[in-house]
């Protein structure tokens, strides 16, 4: 029988293309996605006519519990950084199945949760030799402060694997820097580093913030995606070799970067692109970058992220195959320039 899979961001970066991996690896899984419109049923329906969808959102708890209850394995990849209530709704359905037949939990993180330390001292764009890893490290990992970022719906994931071991096996995906365009049916576009190139693109010069130090590990998106599909595989095989619970702890990386450098490979690319006149960078104090570009900023481009991602090649073979995140940028210089119409498409140029 085939295992049921219950998928939360199916029209997201994330989940949509943890989701075309799924379908591709195995067309025969039962698959529902929750989705929160028509139109965003449609974007799913349209790719993948096998897919079963409910319609909802976050704030659905009675769903998200009736639809974990009935899933051997939920992927849960929709704003669960954010939404405490829509973990512990999925934590409950899944914690309703018998002993015998125990649900998974695939819960997804990310790294900002490590910046804590130079979020409280207000300290951007200085470089951190701290490196967390979730091997021998993990429970340091798991025992962060409380108000880290994501640490809240951390918390609610590990107590439920280690509360109610028996019926819910959970693992946290935690990911940094995400890079690549994605296979999804809905947001194909990153954060981190498409958001920097649009700025460099707007301001005509690249950009980093105080001293440029900040260090943050980063992964593709397709070898983000090889690992949801290798736990989910693992849940299938009755756990496999993945570890869960108290220890189902997971950083996915493919070494680090730092922002100053990525900021004047962004600005050099933009040069030779003919976008910017020259790859001139200027620096940005944090509260500037705040209000000019969110109120993040300063936290996604000038704090340290460091993190290495032992558990996943360990356990399960995980290796990433996908190109360096430097030889990405001038894909991603490119691909924003035209959504900012400094380049034609190719449909404009037949036309004139």
């Amino acid at each position: 029988m085939a295992p049921k899979i219950f998928l939360t961001g199916a029209t997201g970066y994330i989940g949509g293309d943890a989701l075309y991996v799924l379908v591709q690896a195995h067309p025969n899984y039962d698959i529902t996605c929750l989705v929160r419109s028509s139109d965003r049923g449609a974007q799913v329906a349209s790719h993948y006519s096998n897919v079963k969808l409910v319609y909802g959102d976050l704030d659905n708890a009675n769903l998200l519990e009736q639809e974990a209850q009935k899933a051997d394995i939920v992927v849960h990849c929709a704003n669960s950084t954010l939404h405490e209530d829509a973990a512990k709704a999925l934590v409950r359905g899944i914690a309703a199945r018998s002993q015998d037949q125990p649900g998974y939990l695939i819960h997804t993180s990310g790294t900002g949760i490590l910046t804590f330390a130079d979020v409280k001292r207000q300290t951007f764009g200085e470089a951190s030799a701290k490196v967390y890893d979730d091997w021998e490290g993990v429970g340091e990992v798991t025992s962060l402060p409380d108000y880290a970022f994501n640490r809240k719906v951390d918390q609610v994931i590990l107590a439920a694997g280690t509360e109610n071991e028996s019926r819910v096996k959970t693992a946290i995906v935690c990911p940094p820097t995400i890079y690549g365009q994605g296979r999804g049916p809905g947001n194909q576009r990153s954060k981190q580093l498409p958001e920097l190139s649009r700025h460099t693109l707007e301001r005509k010069k690249g950009i980093q913030i105080e001293g440029g130090r900040g260090y943050w590990a980063h992964i593709h998106v397709y070898d983000l995606s090889r690992f949801y599909l290798a736990l989910v595989e693992a849940a299938v095989d009755h756990g496999g070799k993945a570890t869960w619970g108290k220890e189902g702890y997971y950083f996915t990386e493919n070494g680090e970067h730092i922002w100053g450098e990525t900021g004047k490979i962004i600005a050099s690319a933009a040069k030779d692109q003919g976008f910017l006149a020259s790859d001139e960078v200027i620096t940005m104090s944090s509260d500037e970058a705040n209000q000019q570009f969110g109120a993040y900023a300063s936290v996604m481009w000038g704090t340290n992220s460091r993190c290495k991602a032992i558990r996943a090649r360990k356990l399960l073979g995980w290796s990433p195959k996908e190109r360096s995140m430097n030889e990405e940028i001038a894909d991603t210089v490119n691909v924003e320039a035209k959504r900012l119409g400094l380049v034609q498409g190719h449909a404009a140029q037949v036309a004139g």
